[in-house]
């Protein structure tokens, strides 16, 4: 017999793995530098494993409500918009996890409201207490981050007065809307592209991603993705113009979802308006809002050159794996060459990047403009310099919405399972003793599932018996 599933039992399993993520971020998470603990103590030990104990429970609580999704009675798309909300809510106290990068966020918000250039100056610059926040290998880079964002940045910091636990919440809160969107979109994209409502809910917005990297980690990837998802929904209506406002205010948050703008011509089209003509209103309508919003923010065009600002050497993008194995090959050929390595790679990815997209958008009579869109990002997320967990959600967001089949899904979910495993919550580089505690919470978190397995079997057996 199998495992006896229901929404609430999904719901109740799923809370309980996020409130092991909360608790566990208290001692192990990416917390204020004056509360970081020893990694060696007792107490971050045992928090890595309630956190990746937690992660486990919240992956098995997922992949058991897609059964539910898949089984004669789904949950109605509103039923798991609950199951969103009461899986998120522990989440919404907890100190940031997986990654320190909401308190760069805070600083550069800092420095715009300081009228100090965030395009020529990292938060070195700025000093004081939320410059300390920012990781070291960030304290000196430029954003890379658009003006429409370090607008809302700078407004937070401005209202919080530089607070850093203040300014922690706000940027969860941002990160929170942004999720917001992003769920209130994925059922409208779905009915469009002929998809489930509910099954693109499941994978785009109660995906393990979201609430490991969008909510506890408050990145502003939520709040881009949420401003594309609402943009090709008015542009599936009757305002294309709307449509690409939005579309371009995603990418003056962060630029890959400019292609969004793709998208929202294609969309056009299928409506019966000509190529040219939702052309150049796309195009107008995206020069305008960025004028408007640069003049808002007051930050200038320097996110334009910000756009190559360096990423992390530890990288591990398969451009930037290749480019140092490359480059480590012909040091020891004692070759010239070694230092042309990366960046030759780095190049050779950008090019692939574009082939691949003209591939999948001259194909796109056969696929849909969102489902096209998708599968676009996800090949900027894969191909370029740089890639964290959190930006498969920039593709996987669109499939969720428009995949043309189950066995899709089914792949994309198996791939967010692994990558939601992939960081430790102090979202610095692991280590031999963190990887154990790590793989310890997690193998602890399959003992009790298992566990449980077998007891909710029990009495099926011994009444067979």
């Amino acid at each position: 017999m199998g495992f006896s599933v229901d929404l609430r039992r999904c719901q109740v399993l799923g809370l309980v793995g996020s409130g092991f993520l909360a608790a566990g971020g208290e001692t192990a998470g990416a917390l204020p530098v004056r509360e970081l603990l020893a990694p060696a103590s007792a107490r971050a030990a045992l928090g890595v494993v309630g956190v990746y104990f937690g992660v486990v429970l919240l992956i098995a609580a997922w992949a058991l409500l897609g059964r539910v999704i898949r089984g004669p009675e789904p949950p109605t798309p509103r039923a798991l918009l609950v199951v969103l909300g009461v899986w998120a809510a522990p989440l919404l106290l907890a100190p940031p996890l997986f990654s320190r990068d909401v308190y760069s966020y805070l600083a550069q918000g800092a420095m715009v409201d300081a009228h100090i250039d965030v395009y020529t100056h990292g938060p070195a610059r700025l000093g004081g207490p939320l410059a300390d926040e920012v990781a070291p290998v960030w304290q000196h880079t430029a954003t890379p981050y658009g003006p429409a964002f370090l607008a809302v940045a700078s407004a937070l910091s401005g209202l919080t007065r530089g607070e850093v636990p203040a300014g922690l919440f706000g940027m969860r809160v941002v990160a929170v809307l942004g999720v917001a969107l992003m769920a209130a979109a994925l059922p409208r994209l779905a009915r469009h592209s002929g998809a489930d409502p509910a099954a693109a809910l499941w994978l785009g917005a109660l995906n393990p991603l979201v609430l490991l990297h969008l909510v506890a980690g408050a990145h502003n990837d939520a709040i881009m993705l949420g401003l594309l998802g609402i943009g090709l929904v008015a542009a599936l209506g009757r305002w294309p113009v709307l449509g690409a406002v939005l579309v371009t205010l995603a990418a003056l948050v962060k630029v890959p979802a400019v292609l969004g703008l793709a998208a929202v011509v294609a969309l056009q089209v299928r409506a019966g308006r000509g190529l040219l003509k939702a052309m150049v209103t796309t195009a107008t309508a995206a020069l305008a809002t960025t004028v408007v919003a640069t003049a808002i923010a007051g930050t200038g065009y320097g996110w334009i050159s910000a756009l190559k600002t360096p990423i992390s050497p530890h990288n591990w993008s398969p451009t930037s794996v290749l480019g140092r194995a490359t480059g480590s090959l012909l040091e020891d050929l004692g070759s010239d060459l070694a230092p042309l390595a990366l960046p030759a790679w780095h190049a050779l990815g950008l090019v692939a990047t574009v082939v691949v997209i003209l591939a999948i958008w001259l194909r796109r009579p056969r696929l849909s403009p969102v489902y096209a869109l998708g599968l676009s990002l996800a090949t900027v997320a894969v191909l370029g310099p740089a890639i964290r967990p959190w930006y498969a959600l920039w593709g996987l967001f669109l499939i969720a919405a428009a995949a043309p089949s189950t066995s899709v899904r089914h792949r994309v979910a198996a791939v967010t399972g692994v990558l939601a495993l992939g960081v430790l919550p102090s979202g610095s580089p692991p280590d031999l003793e963190q990887l154990v505690l790590a793989v310890s919470g997690g193998v602890l978190a399959v003992v009790v599932l298992w566990q449980a397995h077998q007891t909710s079997n029990a009495p099926v057996l011994e009444r067979t018996a």
